[in-house]
Parts: C-alpha cells; sequence; structure tokens
C-alpha cells in the first residue's frame, strides 16, 4: 500500500542522474534495441495498469528482462516471496484530485437508483505526494511465469497503420537516408520503404516523427521552434523519443535508437542544468502516446475546418483532460 513520505534526494534528481549515466554508456532505456512482440515498458499484473511517465522510464531503467513489477504485499497475495536480501525500487507519484461522494444543495450524499453513492473528482488544495516501493518479477519466487500474447505481424502492422492513416499529416518518401517532421509544412519525410529492414522499423521510425507532429499549435501545443543543438530541439526530442519507447511497446513493432544517438550530449546536458527535465519529458511524452493512440479508432481533427479559437478550445480540452488522467498511478 502507497505511504506518504519523503526522501532524503528528490525523485526527479535520482532519476536525471542516472539516466546521465546510462546515456553516456549507451544503456538507457531507448538507447537499446527492442524486438517487435516483446513488451519492454512496466506494469503491475495486479492491478491491471502500466506505470506511466516518469514512473514508467524509471522502472524500464532498472535494466530487468521481466517488465512485471507489484509491491510486497501484492507478491504476497500471489503466493509469491521477495528473495532475501532484494532491495525494492522506489517510484512516486502526485495525487491533484480526490474522489469524493457527491451532495446535494442540502449536504446529503447522492445515490443512483441502485443506492450506490455518486463519485465526482474534487481538486485539492494542495496536491500530495506518496510514494511506494516495488519489486520486479526476477525479484520475487513462487509467481507464474509471464504470459506474453504475441500480436500477429500484420496485426499490429495494421493497428500502426490505422494511426498513421488517421491522423492525417501528409508523408513524403523524398529523403536518401534521414526522416524527420516539418513544423513550417506541418509534413513528414521519410526515405523510401524499401530501404527499411522490416515494416515494423518502417513504422516505427513513422510513428516517432508523428510523435514530433503531434507538438503542433493545433494539436498538443508544444515547442517546435527549436533547431539541431539548441536546448529546445533537445527537449522535444527527448519526448519524443520517450513516447516511441512507449507506442513501440504498446502497438508491439519494437524500438529502434537508429539516427537519435546524436542527442546524446545535448541530453545529457539538458539534464545536467535541469533535472526536473526528465519528469516533464516522460509526462509530455505519455500525453503523445494517449493523444495518437486515439488516433487508432477515429480521424484526425486537423482534417476539419475549425476557426483558430475553437480550435484552440478543444485542444486546451484535450490536453487538461489527459494530464488529469495521467495525475495518478494505480500500485
Amino acid at each position: 500500500m502507497a505511504t506518504q513520505q519523503t526522501t532524503k534526494q528528490p525523485y526527479y534528481e535520482k532519476i536525471a542522474n542516472q539516466l546521465i549515466e546510462q546515456l553516456k554508456n549507451g544503456t538507457a532505456p531507448w538507447q537499446l534495441p527492442w524486438e517487435p512482440g516483446v513488451p519492454k515498458m512496466p506494469h503491475n499484473p495486479i492491478s491491471g495498469s502500466r506505470y506511466r511517465g516518469g514512473n514508467a522510464l524509471w522502472l524500464a531503467m532498472q535494466g530487468y528482462g521481466d517488465p512485471r513489477w507489484m509491491t510486497y504485499k501484492q507478491a504476497q497475495g500471489i503466493n509469491g516471496q521477495v528473495n532475501k536480501g532484494e532491495k525494492g525500487t522506489l517510484i512516486q507519484y502526485w495525487k491533484l484530485y480526490d474522489r469524493v461522494p457527491k451532495k446535494d444543495e442540502n449536504g446529503k450524499v447522492m445515490t443512483t437508483s441502485e443506492g450506490k453513492k455518486i463519485m465526482v473528482n474534487v481538486q485539492l488544495q494542495r496536491p500530495r505526494v506518496f510514494s511506494a516501493v516495488v519489486f520486479n518479477a526476477q525479484q520475487i519466487e513462487g509467481i507464474p511465469e509471464q504470459e506474453v500474447k504475441v500480436q500477429a505481424d500484420w496485426q499490429r502492422h495494421e493497428r500502426a497503420e490505422k494511426i498513421i492513416q488517421n491522423f492525417g499529416v501528409p508523408i513524403h518518401h523524398d529523403q536518401h537516408d534521414n526522416a524527420y517532421y516539418s513544423p513550417a509544412s506541418d509534413s513528414i519525410h521519410l526515405p523510401d520503404k524499401a530501404q527499411f529492414s522490416t515494416a515494423d522499423r518502417y513504422f516505427a521510425t513513422v510513428l516517432h516523427e508523428t510523435g514530433h507532429a503531434s507538438g503542433a499549435a493545433s494539436r498538443l501545443g508544444r515547442d517546435m521552434t527549436g533547431r539541431f543543438g539548441d536546448e529546445s530541439y533537445a527537449k522535444e526530442e527527448l519526448r519524443a523519443e520517450i513516447a516511441s519507447l512507449m507506442l513501440g511497446d504498446e502497438l508491439q513493432i519494437g524500438h529502434d535508437f537508429g539516427q537519435h544517438a546524436a542527442y546524446v550530449d545535448h541530453w545529457v546536458k539538458v539534464l545536467q542544468d535541469d533535472p526536473k527535465e526528465i519528469l516533464r519529458a516522460s509526462k509530455d511524452a505519455e500525453s503523445i502516446q494517449t493523444y495518437l493512440l486515439g488516433f487508432e479508432h477515429e480521424k484526425s481533427h486537423s482534417v476539419v475546418q475549425v476557426e483558430g479559437d475553437e480550435r484552440q478550445a478543444e485542444n486546451s480540452a484535450q490536453v487538461k483532460s489527459m494530464k488529469q488522467e495521467h495525475e495518478e498511478i494505480e500500485l
């Protein structure tokens, strides 16, 4: 069970410091190749939820081959036992809203026709931070082996194709060995499909650039003014890289670090200057993934003509909804 507590070293510094070392050594989660169909992003098999944002990245950085994590109590609940001498990994999350019974004008708790309390989210005056210690499945004896449901090639490629088509940003295969998103023309530019060794790598590349495209003002509205070598460019690339990792895992298309090795020194500098940036980047990456996965089942709003003010209001509401959705994690 989560307990409210403090730590000597700020959580974000712990993540940033270890990530800096991994980036220098080439062992950060997105610097390692992830094969298609092999789940890697951390999740909790007991609650059925996956870890999000900075917690997801932090747990992925621990280097275990099994993506399952749980608390000591949860392990005991399925007849598991943490191996003697094993140390758990601290995770942290903020709670900005409390779920409380809804009351009428007389202060009476409102109920449904079945007699159940109607619950509503109420914003806390002061956000609360909670910490918990979790253990990886490889640290626990007596739990079942991981069951991996691998999607067929056509299934995962169809999912990726739907997202790309519904997102609606033009794709031009007019490059020799470069891939990029152009904010000026709102278009993606890639080498010919035949130059990619596998369909998974092609889709992973397209979705990485689609992640950048999500930052346009008419979408999630990130700072897209940067140029290679400057701070804002490095920050945007960090967000797209983490989002690519998350998307590659969700769609089972894997992840290939590829040409992005050139950004390592810039990422290290950004994290050294501002360790909190890793939490902001992870949160934005989570929003990118959520936003893009939404296009698996619906058309892009960008193909509909909407007046500027209405578009901005629509986008703001969507971003606010995503932020609220990811403020808490289930342990």
